[in-house]
């Protein structure tokens, strides 16, 4: 598999990066022990990159496939902290949990950001902990995942931001403030400025799964650079080695990939009209009809991600 360095920091990964949110309580929510045993696959199969978050609740998984690993790969974490204290506390806590020395790359998980706000500046505190840790080693590159298109212009323009992970994909689902177009050009000036770049949801939460070449090529032709893949089974495990460990000629052979449906929904009887949702929705998905009826979930823009269900308190909404 084609191997990729990140802008300047030298930390060399694989172009497919396991995804490991679907994986974790907030979708498939699958055992720990069956979670490590997919991802042993993956690096058994030339993955060396892993992709989590503080939110996602997936790091016993990864702590155990590392105990059987063949080798250590690159894990990235990231935190939706706001302050000094809580950023370092994230860092901290990622690593006793994983039981390793450094964290490769942690990010300021900053999925929704107002259109005018500077994140690195509301959140200066979280931003100058993680600089204060690379210095110390307990992580060794510093970034921002983002879908938004303002926060990925202004991430090429800060000299200590080493990486950046933004949403994109065919359709567009999931960017905020902005087009695909304008996301690609966002995007281009990041890896034009020496910024490390790797994509996230180029099936678009899963909105694109029947679309599944056409999406990848056209992420794949923005720039070569690391794609994250949510996988919650061997078989989507083995299907992504072979989509992207194939020569050009050969994936149109690839046998047509099996994939699983799946959906949100609000139970009504368990929820108490809080509003925690529609706050945690990254793209807008969660709405209100009246104040009268409680919170629905729009299928056409729900990203499929799971954020809403780590912060409803009732936890009333289900994958079904």
């Amino acid at each position: 598999m084609e191997k990729i360095i990140l802008g300047k920091t030298g930390i060399e990964v694989s172009e497919l990066c396991f995804g490991a949110l679907p994986m974790g309580p907030l979708q498939k929510n699958l055992p720990a022990d069956e979670s490590a045993e997919i991802i042993l696959r993956a690096l058994n199969g030339g993955v060396n990159f892993i992709d989590t978050a503080e939110l996602y609740r997936t790091y016993e998984p990864i702590r155990l496939a590392l105990k059987k690993a063949p080798y250590r790969p690159i894990i990235v974490s990231k935190s939706l902290a706001s302050d000094y204290v809580g950023m370092r506390k994230a860092v901290e806590d990622g690593l006793a949990a994983l039981e390793i020395d450094y964290i490769d790359i942690f990010h300021l998980h900053a999925a929704r950001v107002p259109e005018d706000e500077n994140v690195f500046e509301k959140r200066s505190g979280a931003w100058r902990a993680l600089l204060d840790c690379k210095k110390e080693g307990l992580i060794k590159a510093a970034g921002i995942s983002t879908h938004s298109v303002p926060t990925v212009r202004l991430a090429a323009g800060i000299d200590e931001v080493d990486i950046v992970f933004p949403i994109i994909n065919k359709s567009g689902t999931g960017i905020l403030y902005g087009t695909v177009g304008e996301m690609e050009e966002a995007i281009k000036l990041c890896i034009a400025r020496d910024k490390g770049v790797y994509f996230m949801k180029a099936l678009g939460g899963g909105c694109l799964v029947k679309e599944y070449h056409e999406a990848v090529s056209y992420v794949r032709k923005i720039s070569r650079v690391p794609i994250a893949m949510g996988m919650v089974s061997q078989a989507e495990v083995d299907y992504n080695l072979a989509y992207f460990k194939a020569a050009p000629e050969e994936i149109a052979n690839l046998p047509e990939l099996i994939f699983e449906e799946k959906c949100f929904q609000i139970v009504d009887f368990l929820c108490i009209d809080c509003g925690s949702c529609i706050e945690a929705c990254p793209n807008h998905a969660i709405a209100k009809e009246s104040e009268e009826i409680k919170p629905k979930i729009n299928p056409d823009l729900c990203l499929r991600c799971g954020y809403c269900v780590g912060y409803c308190p009732q936890f009333a909404i289900r994958m079904i």
